[in-house]
């Protein structure tokens, strides 16, 4: 399998691109810098569009988690979020017919983002993002489970147990890596043998060879 080398990764600097797959993949690689370690915990996020010039994440870790205590604030921390990723047959390509020089590869959607984290620990803003968290995850079940359904009391337990995390963006970047270097009939190829394979990731994949970045999630929406 051939290394990912530069040529074959597009960065995407389209903000409303890289929004929508933070939205449809929160789940996020979050790397901090304590002391000369670096750490990752890995966090669902809830982006903000309307602060800060390419967004704001934000999330709660548990009070007995380190990073909220020791990460550094005066440098940048990473979020890596990652979209739909999967193993690319030669065999669908059209050049394997044609000359046989093809070799696997793996295609793949990231989004890279920077900035300095900040500590909420502030009941308050913790109880606010845990009540938007919930509503962004249960918006669409039919009978949506809200925060206020557990007792208040427990609820207020929980809320001291954790603490806010705050990441204003520098930076927003993104790498699409979905057949852009293969000649037109390899990417159709492509297309056609991601969109026989029955797993969601596969199909999103061959949304993304068919048009890389329109629709991070495939979903044809």
């Amino acid at each position: 399998m051939p290394p990912c080398t530069s040529r074959l990764i597009s960065k995407k600097k389209r903000p409303d691109v890289l929004h929508a797959l933070l939205r449809e993949h929160p789940f996020g690689l979050l790397i901090t810098q304590h002391g000369t370690r670096i750490e990752s915990n890995g966090l669902p996020f809830l982006l903000d569009t309307d602060r800060g010039p390419h967004g704001t994440l934000r999330a709660h870790v548990a009070r007995a988690n380190p990073v909220w205590r020791e990460a550094r604030t005066d440098t940048e921390s990473l979020v890596i979020f990652q979209g739909p990723q999967t193993y690319i047959s030669p065999a669908w390509y059209a050049t394997k017919a044609e000359t046989g020089k093809v070799v696997p590869t793996w295609n793949y959607v990231i989004v890279e983002a920077r900035g300095r984290l900040q500590v909420r620990d502030d009941p308050e803003w913790v109880r606010r993002l845990i009540g938007e968290l919930t509503q962004r995850h249960e918006s669409k079940r039919a009978a949506p489970w809200e925060v206020d359904d557990a007792p208040a009391d427990y609820v207020a337990a929980l809320v001291q147990a954790i603490v806010g995390i705050e990441i204003e963006l520098l930076s927003l970047s993104g790498k699409w890596k979905a057949s852009q270097n293969r000649p037109a009939a390899d990417r159709e190829g492509v297309i056609r043998g991601l969109s026989a394979l029955s797993d969601d990731t596969s199909r999103a994949m061959a949304q993304q060879v068919r048009e890389p970045g329109a629709n991070p999630v495939g979903t044809g929406k």
